[in-house]
């Protein structure tokens, strides 16, 4: 479609192509034929074109001109009208001067790049209003192209956020066989990926729908919600097939090209309730074009066929003389009655004059607009200041065609108050209605704006959707519309506390929710990786937070660490109190008849030992630990060797009434004394090395149980531990051993048997006390090494001096010495104390 004003000195070449299967809102195409749609752009056009040669502040040194040429939506068509247009250029350029034409379409993308790419050595530019394709874009194929619709590179970042705004993840997609489904889907599939959205099936069925390619498309159908790159008539085919099957609840998301393709609702309503689609943006008004479309009189009609043929088919009538019977079928077309010649536009509804959703018209009205606009700052031009070789400018009047095609690129006007400006690549700033298509009360369609995508917005900030105002598709025969949007997903979400595990060969929306590993965590939805906790937290039972471990040791403020405490120091006051005791009754034959010095120092000794047991309980640190053990041997070394000290007077005592000997003249109350140190001097030597060498110190220890971090006190040389344990258990043995061979003195005086059962249990203690404190970790460790430092004190205390406390208390009268044993034996015993 070429413009050209033969009666004007100065000619402007505009050029429209149209597209005959693109509709708007209410536009309608009868048998094939273009109609409405063609001649309303058309006339959109040629109302631009009028109102800026009314301006007086737009080009008022030139008029624009036009010629039309429909390419029929067919490339040879269209390449026929584009070589008709240089043949009228040629013959223009020798009467007129002529300056370079600029062509306004196609509408289709593939016929614009055909076209193109025929113009390409003339360096004509083209603007189209509605061809989408980012093919196009690619300046260094098409470096004379502009358009003022936006590149479908925009349209599909729009669609992959809207899918993933919804959480649809498991989406289909379909495409009409053609250039600008291909790239479209191409460029989805790509944008996609960043959105965690999976194609579950991607299809392109032929232009003309065969049952075969319709079968097998609808076979595919594995996803509730289909994005759907194609116009409208091939959605007609598609629809019919899907109310054949009875397929219901399905969620269309529509591309601009049938957005608002408002035909589709009449016969298959039920099933595009709920559709979701960008829309081209619309111009709420353009001034005066309603009047323009309107004021076609009948009077006009005969100038061309294409004008009879949308007469004819608006008021369904019969023009005297029509040449377009051809096309309607004869038998149809002379039942029709003649046309009377009053017939008005004001009278009828008709999708020509229906402004109510001016979008693909407004495009354009703009794109007429930026010539003009380009043609006005081509001759604001000042020489020397020019964009040209040496600050030239181009002459309006005489320019190239790559000349105009740089002041296109530079355009930024305002239309209708919406500021319009272009990319680097000729692309307008994508602007998109989000429209929702609703059921009205009265059953027809509603397109519903229910949010918007604006790509100069940040990043974030471009798809703004008001949810609450969209009507779902319905799922059943049985409801209107749905509540809420379906899912459709090809597995669930994986919660915090999981992972996703990607199933091999499927696609990466497709996998499975593996729970984190021990000490792992996740906290977000879909969550690809576990992260480990630290060494001081744990996971929660749900494992999607780390929280601190808990810290275990025997403390003063538990139950167990309470009750031992109390047992300890019960321990030690009774140890107290019998040596309070004994010192009370030392003068009586008893006390001082068990050798009253060591039995003051074993009561001390116990006391002590039941006190070390103190040390075991609350928090571990470094000086406890270093404390805790060597107390622990040492005190336990020296009851022991006190045991060892009066089992070893006991014999020696009798030994020496044997005839001449001498054998407690060496061992004295000094010798005694020493023997007491002496052994333990063995065991704190045992320490001394262990502390210089290896000591014990505080630990965290978090092998046992990962949730839990046992503070201990770790030995530092188990060596040390157990030699300290060893020597005890050889000092105990001797013990044990003596008393033994002392079993058989006289009852009355002999202390020996006690001591045998107090070895008894002390190595019942001990020898239990070794594989328990092996097995056990933490806080129970710590207990058991109590109980066996408790259980063998107590052993001591009771068995040898709860018999003597209850003679002094309880029986006093056997506390004598004719009671105890015959003179003689005291006398020899008073020697020996002394």
């Amino acid at each position: 479609a070429l413009i050209n004003n033969s009666a004007l000195d100065n000619c402007v070449f505009l050029g429209v192509e149209e597209k005959n299967s693109l509709y708007e809102d209410g536009d309608i195409c009868v048998k094939g034929a273009i109609i409405c749609i063609l001649y309303k752009y058309s006339c959109t056009m040629t109302f631009a074109i009028k109102e800026i040669n009314q301006r007086s502040d737009l080009l008022p040194q030139l008029k624009l001109g036009y010629h039309i040429r429909d390419s029929c939506d067919d490339i040879p068509v269209a390449l026929r009208a584009l070589l008709s247009f240089n043949s009228s250029n040629l013959g223009c350029a020798a009467v007129y001067r002529t300056v370079s034409p600029v062509i306004i379409g196609d509408a289709s993308s593939g016929i614009s790049m055909a076209l193109l790419r025929s113009l390409g050595s003339f360096r004509i530019p083209l603007v189209s209003y509605f061809a989408s394709c980012s093919c196009l874009s690619d300046q260094r194929e098409f470096p004379t192209f502009m358009r003022t619709m936006p590149s479908d590179a925009f349209q599909i970042r729009a669609l992959a956020r809207l899918v993933s705004y919804f959480g649809w993840t498991w989406v289909g997609v379909i495409g009409v066989e053609s250039d600008y489904a291909r790239f479209a889907i191409q460029l989805f599939l790509q944008e996609s990926v960043q959105y965690g959205v999976c194609a579950a099936y991607t299809h392109f069925y032929p232009v003309t729908l065969s049952q075969q390619a319709l079968d097998k498309l609808l076979n595919m159908a594995s996803s509730k919600v289909i994005i759907n790159f194609s116009g409208e008539s091939e959605m007609q085919g598609i629809l019919k097939e899907i109310g054949r099957w009875n397929i219901t609840g399905l969620q269309w998301i529509a591309s601009e090209a049938w957005a608002t393709a408002t035909l589709l609702w009449e016969k298959f309503g039920d099933l595009l309730t709920g559709t979701l689609g960008f829309a081209i943006r619309r111009a709420d008004v353009i001034p005066g074009l309603e009047e323009h479309l309107t004021s076609l009189r009948p009077s006009d009609i005969h100038k061309s066929g294409f004008l009879a043929e949308f007469w004819e088919e608006t008021f369904n009538c019969r023009l005297n003389g029509s040449v377009n019977s051809h096309s309607h079928g004869v038998g149809n077309y002379l039942d029709r009655l003649p046309c009377k010649g009053t017939e008005s536009l004001d009278d009828v509804y008709s999708p020509y004059s229906d402004v109510t959703q001016l979008r693909v018209s407004y495009n354009v009205y703009k794109a007429v607009y930026l010539v003009a606009h380009a043609l006005q700052d081509m001759s604001d031009c000042k020489g020397g200041k020019g964009p040209f070789s040496n600050g030239t400018c181009a002459d309006p009047k005489h320019f190239k065609p790559w000349q105009l095609i740089h002041y296109l690129r530079r355009a930024n006007f305002s239309a209708l108050g919406e500021e319009v400006n272009f990319d680097q690549n000729g692309d307008p700033i994508a602007y998109y209605d989000l429209v929702n298509w609703q059921r009205s009360p009265d059953g027809s369609l509603h397109l519903v704006k229910v949010g918007f995508y604006d790509a100069s917005s940040p990043a974030g900030y471009s798809l703004v959707i008001n949810d609450s105002v969209i009507q779902w598709p319905c799922l059943s025969e049985w409801l209107n519309f749905a509540s809420q949007a379906s899912r459709s997903v090809c597995s669930d979400s994986c919660p915090p506390g999981s992972r996703v595990a990607r199933r091999k060969g499927e696609p990466i929306c497709c996998f499975d929710c593996v729970p984190c590993a021990e000490g792992e965590v996740s906290n977000e939805t879909d969550s690809l990786e576990c992260t480990r906790c630290s060494e001081d937290t744990w996971p929660n039972r749900a494992r999607d937070l780390c929280i601190p471990k808990t810290i275990e040791y025997l403390s003063y403020h538990e139950l167990m660490g309470i009750m031992l405490c109390v047992v300890s120091v019960l321990g030690a006051c009774i140890s107290l109190s019998i040596l309070a005791i004994f010192f009370m009754y030392k003068d009586t034959p008893l006390v001082r008849a068990n050798n009253m010095e060591l039995s003051f120092l074993l009561l001390v000794f116990l006391a002590v030992c039941f006190l070390v047991g103190l040390l075991f309980i609350g928090e571990p640190s470094d000086w406890l630990c270093r404390i805790r053990y060597p107390a622990f041997g040492i005190s336990v070394a020296l009851c022991i060797s006190c045991l060892l000290a009066k089992t070893a007077v006991v014999l020696m005592a009798f030994r020496s009434t044997l005839p001449g000997s001498n054998v407690m003249k060496w061992f004295g109350p000094n010798q005694q004394r020493a023997s007491v140190f002496l052994g333990t001097a063995v065991q704190v030597i045992i320490c001394l090395i262990w502390l210089l060498t290896s000591p014990p110190h505080a630990n965290s220890n978090t092998d046992y149980h990962s949730a839990t971090i046992i503070m201990e006190c770790v030995t530092g040389s188990e060596v040390c531990f157990w030699c300290v344990l060893g020597y005890i258990g050889i000092l105990a043995c001797m013990c044990f051993l003596m008393a033994f061979l002392a079993r058989k003195l006289p009852d009355n005086f002999n202390e020996a048997k006690f001591i045998t059962f107090s070895m008894l249990i002390f190595f019942a203690v001990w020898i239990t006390f070794i594989p328990v404190y092996v097995s056990t970790a933490g806080k129970y460790t710590v207990a058991v090494h109590i109980f066996a430092i408790l259980a063998s004190a107590f052993g001591l205390l009771f068995c040898i001096f709860a018999p003597k406390c209850y003679i002094i208390i309880l029986k006093p009268e056997k506390n004598s010495k004719k009671h105890i044993m015959q003179r003689d034996l005291i006398a020899l015993l008073d020697v020996t104390v002394q």
